[in-house]
């Protein structure tokens, strides 16, 4: 695909209202280069992620070669050519060489890399400079430029990098131009931490500049919720403690640490994918109509929910650790961390006193998927009987196989008044043939440069977040509460499922959903 458009289009592409804070843009000069600045540029996350990301919008005209360049920053001492051989591989995953090669070659000319120390004032005026020399390459007014740091860092260097971003690279806004940071979760280990975290950007930055990323925002399937709960009337009526027995939200996955078990021991299972991805979910399955699409009303309704929940009750807790975790050589031998756990919430308000949301998340399980399951309540005089089939589900497959599907009785075919359970099946791969779904940096990188934070975690989304799972969280550290052991390629404790049953979750026998083939 060609990587140009008309000026026209760029303009409706990477400038929104939301540029100008508040700014009338007809008045101002034409916005000046954009500059992504890749932070930690070196790393893993941003070969694997982050430059893979940004060449996509690349290839697809978001990004345009007459206006941006992009700028690597990190320690390791080498060149921008070896920066280019390194992540080359990765912008050609999965495709033939030939395929994409001379986008490739031009968005590598794009890139340059700085080397420097992340508290180094030296090393960021002399990242300042290269920015500002493309700039005036570019014919940018002073002001009207546009700097987008992406910090692909661990959370302890977000402040030291910070500081040095304030008061070295800064690019001034009075001609609508702007400096904005992106950060990767975790963002703290606990409600204390995130808030120092918190107090010490708030200090250098304003909200609007701050973009906390969580990329499970950025997925197509969770993108898709607010319009299938807003936009289709037969939901609105079915969406409460009335007709939904119980939610899951849904993280597994096949295989274990695999070389980040230092990483993972200092964090665990709730702290690095239920406390954030599953709870941003659950946010969007459970939030108020919004009075708006305007990201801060969206915002406001996730903060409402995660106020509503309440304090989690010890005995609705399950924790496990697969057999073989403390084999890494990296893992403490007496570990307490969790690879596993089952935590069930309950949100006490109106829509959705007594319905349960069971969150899960394991690693080493039997299978990988991340999926949201809606299970209604058993119809009332079931002259049928079939409520030994299992209930009506709505299930929301998030990844692998994008798919929404609905459980649902239904007479087998055949001379006899029987039923079977089968399924009313939207499947992205089936139906929308040669479509590509973005991967979810792409989309949260754009909403970035266009300035929406509908996708990106408030301040106080976070506090809320944390303010839920830190009593746990500290109960686990301090050895309160013990993982139970399960068997890597299991489905977790057995108690977890127990837990389940306790919760309202009924299990359907002799059904397997089976994704549809082309």
């Amino acid at each position: 695909m060609e990587s140009g458009g008309s000026s026209i289009e760029r303009r409706n592409t990477l400038r929104s209202d939301s540029f100008s804070d508040g700014k009338d843009f007809d008045n101002l000069p034409e916005t000046g280069c954009l500059s992504i600045i890749v932070l930690g540029a070196s790393g893993d996350l941003a070969k694997k992620k982050t430059f893979p990301a940004l060449f996509n919008l690349y290839r697809q005209g978001f990004l345009q070669s007459n206006e941006v360049h992009i700028f690597g920053y990190a320690r390791t001492k080498i060149s921008t050519d070896e920066l280019r051989d390194r992540i080359h591989k990765y912008l050609v995953h999965g495709k033939s060489d030939s395929e994409h090669s001379e986008d490739v070659s031009k968005f590598l000319q794009l890139l340059k890399y700085v080397s420097g120390s992340y508290d180094s004032v030296d090393g960021f005026r002399l990242l300042d400079k290269e920015i500002s020399e493309h700039e005036i390459s570019k014919n940018s007014l002073e002001g009207s430029s546009r700097r987008l740091f992406y910090l692909a860092l661990p959370p302890s260097v977000y402040p030291p990098v910070c500081k040095m971003i304030k008061h070295c690279c800064m690019n001034k806004s009075d001609l609508g131009g702007w400096t904005r940071i992106v950060v990767e979760k975790p963002f703290g280990k606990d409600l204390e931490s995130a808030e120092n975290l918190s107090t010490q950007l708030g200090n250098l930055f304003d909200e609007p500049q701050l973009y906390r990323i969580d990329h499970y925002l950025g997925k197509e399937l969770v993108q898709n919720l607010l319009v299938l709960r807003f936009a289709n009337r037969f939901f609105l009526p079915l969406w409460n403690r009335d007709n939904i027995d119980n939610i899951q939200i849904v993280f597994r996955e096949d295989f274990g640490t695999e070389g980040r078990g230092g990483y993972f021991d200092e964090y665990g299972i709730i702290r690095d994918i239920i406390q954030n991805h599953l709870l941003q979910v659950l946010c969007l399955v459970a939030m108020e109509k919004p009075v708006s699409l305007k990201p801060e009303h969206i915002r406001d309704e996730k903060v409402k929910v995660l106020q509503s929940v309440l304090p989690i009750k010890p005995e609705e807790v399950v924790l496990g650790q697969y057999d073989s975790y403390r084999d890494d050589p990296t893992v403490a031998d007496d570990s307490n961390t969790p690879t596993f756990a089952t935590v069930v919430l309950r949100i006490h308000n109106e829509r959705w006193e007594g319905v349960p949301f069971i969150l899960k998340a394991g690693k080493a399980l039997n299978s990988r998927k991340a999926e949201i399951r809606v299970q209604f309540k058993d119809v009332p005089g079931d002259i049928f009987r079939s409520k030994k089939q299992g209930r009506n589900e709505f299930v929301i497959r998030l990844q692998p196989s994008e798919a929404m599907y609905m459980k649902l009785t239904v007479k087998q075919p055949g001379l006899e008044m029987s039923t079977i359970q089968s399924e009313l099946d939207l499947s992205y791969g089936q139906r929308y043939q040669g479509v590509t779904i973005p991967e979810a940096y792409e989309r949260l990188i754009l909403d970035t440069i266009r300035g929406d934070q509908q996708h990106f975690v408030r301040r106080d989304e976070l506090r809320a977040a944390w303010e839920i799972f830190t009593p746990l969280l500290h109960k686990i550290d301090d050895g309160e509460l013990k993982p139970l052991p399960y068997k890597p390629g299991s489905r977790g404790p057995v108690e977890a499922d127990e837990l389940l049953a306790k919760a309202g979750y009924v299990q359907t026998h002799g059904y397997i959903w089976i994704p549809p083939t082309l």
